[in-house]
């Protein structure tokens, strides 16, 4: 799987949110951002990302998912 599958399908399925997606195989680094998500406790921000990953999850396709949230502001900031 790579990084750009991941991505789209995120982008489809979450069409509020901007994400950058880092990584190949079955390991992933998501830089999540949106300031609807970053309201929300670090554990509900991740389920409604997993929500979406667990068929890929659950059949190997994805193994490990490392998550990082930022609000629109923080990430003009860092760019």
């Amino acid at each position: 799987m790579q990084a750009v599958e991941v991505k789209r399908f995120l982008e489809i399925k979450l069409p509020d949110i901007q994400i950058e997606v880092e990584g190949e195989g079955c390991n992933f680094q998501l830089n999540v951002i949106s300031d609807e998500l970053v309201a929300l406790s670090p554990v509900k921000r991740q389920q409604s990302i997993y929500a979406h990953l667990n068929p890929w999850i659950a059949d190997g396709s994805i193994h490990a998912v490392t998550m990082k949230f930022f609000s629109s502001a923080a990430w003009a900031e860092r760019t």
